[in-house]
């Protein structure tokens, strides 16, 4: 604890606690938003929101000594200020960041430098140093008490300015540029980071920090689409200091509600208030509530139309989802409230950047309307079955307990953020910052590797039946592979005989053929002895569109992730409501939660459990309907890592314009048939372990318009 304290800073304190105990009756936070508008209420915000200290001093408390210089600093009117707000920065702009800072001694963290506290002054000895709250107090302190601190500019990778920029009500910004200019490692505000969680200021209510900043980053709660900097800028919640301090036990998943649908924010716009308004008297289970017309203000009071009152935020514990509404500005903190409670959030904001959505799932765990849908809101909700809303009230809670239950956690959320973007080698994956933990879950074994295994090379094992053409054209692309090994031709037609070798293609490489006992669709994942690599690429006889650039892609993208499946063709599994059950889908969409295996690397200790591993009879029926084999596969692999497969190379028509007439997935009822094996399948596993995601893997600058010989991948199929 710091002993260096001034009498006004001791009275300072003494009243910034005693504002602390009772601040729940003390006049809203929402007015600080704007949405109350009124003066009076606006200056007594002002004085109390984020605790700030009107004394004049720097209010610190337990922060390294190097922090606590208090050296005064003097800037005059010809001081110089930033650039703008440098619209075009993004991470990998370089003119906007400098990464070769972040290297030193091979750390897999970055070194975050606190500029030391200063006082700063005009030219006619005016104190000018923006009000410290006791909000960013906390958020220095644990950053300098975390592995991130470095006190070395030298060596540092980010710069973080000690000036308080929470709520931009506290500060002038001519004043604040000046000061940002003056630091000494500036560098036109590269690799700095401003956090600001009101950003605008009444009768101006902008959606990020109105201060010039040039090219620094910018932690801010309250962005839109318009004014983000995607990989730049980062959106944070708008911490609520009214409920610090405050536990709810919380209700049970599967618990029924009272209400389905709450709205419990002060000062909605009129046009906002009569459409909810309208609902409640359109639906009993909706209701409406606001400050209390009897009581003085107390924010822990809720009333309805009846004037019946209601403890907040203990009322948000009993709706199933809650109304989080814009106001002047998009940030709201009722939406902290709402986690808090564990009711589902309805967002309606237009524009509005979640927090954390850089690395969050929201849809797992939130609900987003346009403003002009609020009058339907009911309906919209009502789709969403009861096992949605207990695994979304699941996922909130998980949210909140990690990411946002109290400031520290706030703080150590965005250095994880900005520390997986500059050392993105390290950086958690979606399945990492999302995912529930479930301690009963089949994780990989300890053996099967996470990185690139040393010996190079895969097997491509081929499943045939008597395509021949189609099948030696196969042949002839993969035997182009460089990282080709060998090729194995699993002849799965009892009734003819192969080809002798001397009619196969000459290809340079080793080509066995091995003969099977009976026609079944798992001879594809037979653990041959032939196999002597760690990766296999089980391909289908009329993939005959697949270039060698491809094929070799996709074998780099397994390495970095031999433990998933890595493929070409994607599908994706889809809930439908009026059947209570999921469906296979093969339409061309963003999500996948499947690669079809035939045209899929996979590691080769898979082959060992899809032959004596798999659960129930899942491999009988397989074989006995000839179906569902890679739906199988992607069941067996997701339910062991509990990671999604990858798709690679943009590529999505993979039909063998000869062998559509032969195919089975030609048959009408093919697409039935995969959606009953799907179903077949959860109640064979006890649940769904298929995970849906938006990504494809894709070679770097394949769709730039450069020389060959810049990139490595050229030939790759645009569909």
């Amino acid at each position: 604890m710091s002993s260096v304290a001034s009498s006004s800073s001791l009275v300072a304190e003494a009243q910034l606690q005693t504002m602390i105990k009772t601040r729940r009756k003390l006049p809203s936070f929402y007015a600080s938003l704007g949405i109350l508008g009124t003066f009076l209420v606006v200056i007594v915000i002002c004085i109390w929101w984020f605790g700030a200290n009107i004394g004049g001093s720097i209010f610190v408390r337990d922060l390294p000594a190097e922090l606590q210089t208090r050296t005064k600093l003097y800037l005059t009117s010809d001081s110089p200020i930033p650039e703008p707000r440098d619209l075009n920065c993004t991470f990998h702009n370089y003119s906007c960041s400098e990464v070769h800072h972040c290297g030193y001694d091979d750390s897999t963290t970055i070194s975050v430098y606190i500029y030391p506290l200063q006082q700063y002054f005009d030219e006619k000895g005016n104190d000018i140093t923006p009000p410290m709250s006791r909000e960013f107090e906390e958020i220095l302190r644990v950053i300098a008490n975390s592995p991130y601190y470095t006190n070395d500019p030298e060596t540092a990778c980010v710069f973080l300015p000690s000036i308080d920029l929470l709520n931009q009500n506290f500060i002038n910004p001519d004043q604040v540029g000046k000061i940002l200019a003056s630091l000494p490692w500036w560098n036109d505000g590269k690799n700095h980071i401003l956090i600001n969680m009101l950003p605008g200021s009444p009768n101006n209510y902008h959606d990020h920090l109105g201060v010039n900043m040039s090219k620094a980053m910018v932690a801010g709660g309250g962005f839109s689409t318009i004014t983000y900097r995607r990989t730049f800028d980062l959106s944070i919640p708008v911490y609520n200091p009214l409920l610090e301090g405050v536990e709810l036990t919380a209700k049970p998943f599967e618990e029924e509600r009272r209400w389905f649908l709450l709205s419990s924010q002060f000062g909605l716009h009129a046009t906002y208030k009569a459409q909810i308004e309208a609902l409640t008297k359109a639906e009993s289970t909706v209701m409406m509530m606001d400050q209390c017309d009897s009581q003085n203000f107390n924010y822990s009071i809720r009333c309805d139309y009846m004037g019946h009152q209601y403890s907040y935020p203990e009322v948000l514990q009993d709706s199933t989802f809650c109304l989080v509404i814009r106001g002047n500005r998009l940030g709201q903190p009722t939406f902290m409230d709402v986690l808090m409670a564990g009711c589902i959030p309805v967002v309606v904001a237009d524009g509005y950047v979640m927090p954390f959505s850089e690395v969050l799932d929201w849809t797992r765990a939130s609900v987003h309307i346009i403003e002009e849908h609020l009058p339907i809101v009911y309906d919209i909700l009502k789709k969403y079955s009861p096992e949605r809303i207990v695994d979304m009230r699941r996922q909130i809670h998980y949210y909140w307990q990690r990411y946002f239950k109290s400031l520290p956690e706030i703080t150590m959320m965005m250095m994880q953020i900005f520390n997986d973007r500059f050392v993105p080698f390290v950086a958690k994956n979606s399945d990492e910052w999302n995912d529930l933990p479930n301690k009963a879950a089949f994780k990989s074994p300890l053996f099967l590797p996470i990185k690139a295994p040393k010996a190079v090379g895969f097997t491509v094992v081929i499943l045939t039946f008597d395509r021949i053409d189609s099948l030696f054209q196969v042949v002839r692309q993969v035997g182009r592979v460089p990282s080709l090994a060998k090729i194995l031709i699993i002849w799965n037609n009892q009734d003819i005989k192969p080809p002798p070798l001397a009619d196969w293609p000459n290809i340079g490489k080793p080509l066995k053929i091995i003969q099977t006992k009976f026609n079944r669709l798992s001879n594809r994942f037979y653990p041959y002895d032939d196999i002597q690599t760690e990766c296999v690429l089980a391909l289908d006889d009329d993939i005959v569109m697949l270039t060698p650039d491809e094929i070799e892609f996709g074998y780099e993208v397994w390495r970095e992730h031999p433990d998933r499946l890595v493929g070409y063709p994607s599908r994706l599994h889809l809930w439908q409501n009026d059947t209570q059950s999921f469906s296979y889908e093969s339409e061309w969409m963003n999500q996948i939660s499947m690669v079809l295996t035939g045209a899929a690397f996979h590691h080769k200790y898979y082959s060992f459990m899809y032959t004596y591993g798999m659960p129930g009879n899942i491999k009988q029926w397989v074989d006995e309907h000839i179906n569902c084999e890679d739906i199988a596969m992607n069941f067996l692999v997701t339910n062991v890592t509990g990671k999604a497969p990858i798709k690679v190379v943009p590529r999505k028509k993979f039909k063998c314009p000869e062998c559509v007439k032969e195919m089975l997935s030609a048959s009408s009822s093919h697409m039935v048939h995969r959606s009953e094996c799907i179903n077949m399948f959860i109640e064979l596993y006890g649940g769904m372990p298929l995970k849906p995601i938006e990504f494809r893997a894709d070679p770097l600058l394949y769709k730039d318009n450069l020389p060959g010989v810049l990139r490595k991948f050229r030939d790759l199929g645009t569909l």
